[in-house]
C-alpha cells in the first residue's frame, strides 16, 4: 500500500490518498471512528481508477493517520476537514459518498459548497446521530456524568471503550439537519440496510422527506447491516455511484 500524503494546517495534518482523473471526482467520507482503509473506500478507489475518475479518501483528525486525539475533536472540526479536502485537493464537481456520519458531513458540505457538489450517495447516512443515537441512548447516570465531568466512556462493538465529550455533543447541535428543510438541491441516493442495528433505516426516509432536492431516491437492502461491506453490498454501492456519474453527463 502506498504511503499517505498529508494536508497540513499549522501543526494539524489530514492524511489522504488521491487518485488523479477526470471529473466529476469522488470523495469518500468515512464513518464515526472509522478510517480510510475500509472495504468501501478501497473498492471505490479501484472503481474510480478503472473509470479514470479522480478520487480522494482521507482520515478526519482524530482518526487513522491524521493528527489530534479523537476526544479533542468535534463534528464541526470534521466538517472543516472535509471542506479542506474538497477545496484544496479537488477541482470541479465532486460526488460525495458518505458512510454513516460521513452522510451527515456530505450534506453539510453540499450546503456550504453547492456549486462543487454534483451529487451525494449516502450509505446508512446518520445526520443528527449525536442527538438521537448518542445522547438519547445514554443512561441518566451517564448523561449526568457527561454534564458534570465533561466526558463519559461508552462501550464499542469494535474494540476498547471510547470517550464522548460534552463539547462534542453540544457543538454537534449547531449542525443538526432533520428539524427543518435541508437546503441541498443536487441528486441524492440513500442506501440503507434493513438489518442496520446502529442507524435505523427509517432515518434515510427522514432525510428524503427533508431534502429540498427533487431528485432523491432511497434504496433499502433487505438483508443489509450498518456497514454494507459484503460483496453484494459493494456491488450495489458501485452501481449506484456509476449511475450518479452518468447523471452528471460525464460518466
Amino acid at each position: 500500500m502506498t504511503n499517505s500524503s498529508y494536508l497540513k494546517s499549522g501543526s494539524d495534518k489530514i492524511a489522504y490518498h488521491k487518485t488523479e482523473g477526470k471529473t466529476p471526482g469522488i470523495i469518500f467520507l468515512g464513518g464515526f471512528r472509522s478510517d480510510m482503509t475500509g472495504v468501501k473506500a478501497m473498492a471505490l478507489e479501484a472503481f474510480c481508477k478503472e473509470r479514470s475518475h479522480a478520487f480522494v479518501r482521507f482520515d478526519y483528525e482524530g482518526h487513522g493517520q491524521s493528527s489530534r486525539a479523537f476526544e479533542d475533536c468535534t463534528l464541526g472540526r470534521w466538517r472543516d476537514d472535509a471542506l479542506q479536502v474538497l477545496t484544496k485537493l479537488t477541482e470541479g464537481p465532486q460526488i460525495l459518498v458518505g458512510s454513516s456520519m460521513g452522510g451527515w458531513l456530505a450534506l453539510l458540505l453540499a450546503i456550504a459548497k453547492p456549486r462543487r457538489v454534483a451529487g451525494i450517495v449516502g450509505i446508512a447516512a446518520a445526520p443528527d446521530f449525536t442527538e438521537t443515537l448518542l445522547w438519547e441512548k445514554l443512561t441518566p447516570k451517564q448523561q449526568k456524568e457527561l454534564q458534570t465531568k465533561g466526558k463519559v466512556m461508552v462501550p464499542s462493538d469494535f474494540g476498547e471503550p471510547y470517550a464522548i465529550t460534552r463539547q462534542f455533543i453540544e457543538e454537534a447541535r449547531e449542525h443538526l439537519l432533520l428539524h427543518q428543510e435541508i437546503p441541498v438541491n443536487c441528486p441524492v441516493r440513500l442506501l440503507h440496510g434493513m438489518k442496520d442495528e446502529d442507524v435505523p433505516w427509517e432515518v434515510s426516509f427522514s432525510i428524503n422527506e427533508k431534502l429540498a432536492s427533487q431528485d432523491v431516491k432511497t434504496i433499502l437492502v433487505e438483508n443489509g447491516d450498518h456497514r454494507l461491506s459484503e460483496p453484494a453490498d459493494i456491488e450495489k454501492i458501485l452501481r449506484i455511484v456509476g449511475k450518479m456519474l452518468d447523471i452528471s453527463g460525464r460518466g
